[in-house]
């Protein structure tokens, strides 16, 4: 049978990491079976729905490369693939399940409850409903005449509840410890509980992968589909990604979501590549894939049952790793929007170039380029540095040698610029440090700049880098 997963996000806000990694973990079961990836629209919970954020999702997904084989705006053929537009269906499936025993009518106070089903909290106080008492064809004359109803489910079974799961193994519930919980609402609508598992079914999905806070429901889930009589699907519970040892990521805590780190310059495939190892390892020692490699070589049976913790340490490095493999004109296309702000004529192709090694962010250019604009106030005593035996003396010394030799280069660029600089130190009888430390906080005023004195030069263009060098001469009196 043809593998099908699916990733059924509430269009409610931002893309968060762990919502990601789930979406990632069921492409990844699909494409390394060759099977199918499906999109699905939770939207169910009007309470929570944000505006736009059904296009964020879309967004997300295509800019990371997991593009979905059905879903809202590409059909298919089990659809619609937003649940607002299954409606229809759910009361069916609803009244279908009562018939067969698995649900009941129930004409409580029911606020609570459905608030509790609608914002899928699987922990709420267990209910005995007294409605479950009332004869079916009363409940049906009662629905006829317009009282308001929700449909609950019955928990019929006694004993232990036993099902498999990929990364936790066999599982063992009481059913004494499941609530009869609300499955269709009053207005009509499907909590979660009830939607995910019509729409599992119906759209043939065969593999689930959620978070592991809702293996406590799973009994529930499989008495609907024991009810209907289908199969149900391999359930694959993932543990959390959490802030730290005590507390989960959390978008409402503050934690960074996926478009957060994407606006802080770290590249999507970056993020994409480190939350595949948030709860799954390879096998080796490998920590860098594409996501074709991811799809050569993912396994279920790989995933961890251990929480796993986020690092933004390690996504920095491996972010890095990103940047310094981007070919020369993919980097300066990523940086061009951060180079905006600066009015002074500059070398934008040796920017990049100087940058590329030197950041592990996008977002770490504006610090490493704030004295391209302007030179920034400094002491003097910057030009102190005992490496390269250097003082504010020798500095001004320096400065003089090489400025008229700097106005006679016609061929501005690094490589020819350094050997000049290196003539005039050995014509001098001077260090290359006690010309080029003096040359590059000049250009500067800082003392960690993207690139050596040269390469600086030639970013600034000649006759930029020579009025620095002036008014350097000025400030050193």
């Amino acid at each position: 049978m043809k593998t099908r997963t699916r990733f059924a996000p509430s269009p409610t806000g931002y893309m968060h990491i762990g919502n990601l990694r789930t979406a990632l973990y069921e492409y990844l079961i699909a494409k390394s079976t060759g099977g199918d990836f499906i999109l699905r629209i939770e939207d169910t919970d009007q309470k929570r729905y944000v505006e736009g954020a059904t296009d964020i999702i879309f967004q997300t997904l295509k800019r990371v490369g997991m593009l979905w084989d059905e879903g809202p705006d590409i059909g298919g053929n089990f659809g619609p693939y937003v649940q607002s537009e299954r409606k229809p269906i759910y009361a069916e499936y609803a009244h279908k399940l009562v018939e067969l025993g698995g649900a009941h009518y129930c004409f409580c106070a029911h606020k609570d409850e459905e608030e509790d089903e609608e914002n899928n909290n699987p922990a709420h106080a267990k209910l005995k409903d007294p409605c479950r008492l009332i004869p079916l064809e009363e409940a049906k004359k009662r629905i006829a005449a317009g009282e308001s109803f929700v449909v609950r489910q019955n928990i019929n079974k006694k004993g232990t509840s036993v099902f498999h799961d990929v990364v936790y193994g066999d599982i063992e519930i009481d059913y004494d410890e499941l609530d009869e919980g609300v499955l269709l609402k009053s207005d009509g609508l499907p909590t979660y509980n009830f939607a995910n598992v019509i729409d599992d079914h119906l759209m043939q999905i065969t593999h689930v992968v959620r978070g592991n806070e809702y293996i406590s429901s799973t009994p529930k889930y499989n008495l609907i589909y024991e009810a209907f009589g289908w199969e149900p699907p391999v359930y694959v519970h993932v543990p959390p990604v959490m802030k730290d040892a005590q507390h989960k990521l959390s978008k409402r805590n503050g934690d960074a979501s996926f478009q957060d780190l994407v606006a802080k310059g770290y590249l999507p495939e970056a993020i994409l590549n480190y939350i595949a190892l948030l709860g799954w390892n390879p096998g080796d020692e490998r920590e860098i894939f594409s996501l074709q490699e991811l799809e050569e070589c993912f396994s279920s049976e790989r995933l961890n049952k251990s929480p796993a913790i986020f690092d933004i340490a390690k996504l920095t490095w491996m972010n890095g790793c990103y940047i310094r493999h981007l070919s020369a004109d993919e980097f300066a296309k990523l940086a061009e929007p951060y180079y905006a702000d600066i009015t002074t004529p500059i070398n934008h192709m040796a920017l990049s170039a100087a940058l590329q090694p030197r950041v592990e962010t996008l977002g770490q250019i504006p610090e490493q380029i704030d004295f391209l604009q302007k030179v920034p106030e400094y002491d003097v005593a910057l030009y102190e540095n005992k490496k390269m035996k250097t003082t504010p003396e020798i500095a001004k010394k320096a400065l003089e040698l090489v400025l008229p030799v700097l106005e006679k280069v016609s061929d501005w660029n690094n490589e020819n610029l350094f050997e000049v600089l290196k003539t005039t130190a050995v014509d001098h009888e001077m260090k290359n440090g006690q010309i080029l430390y003096p040359v590059r906080i000049a250009l500067s005023g800082k003392e960690t700049t993207p690139g050596g004195a040269t390469e600086l030069a030639v970013i600034l263009g000649k006759d930029e880098s020579i009025k620095r060098i002036k008014s350097a001469l000025q400030k050193l009196g």
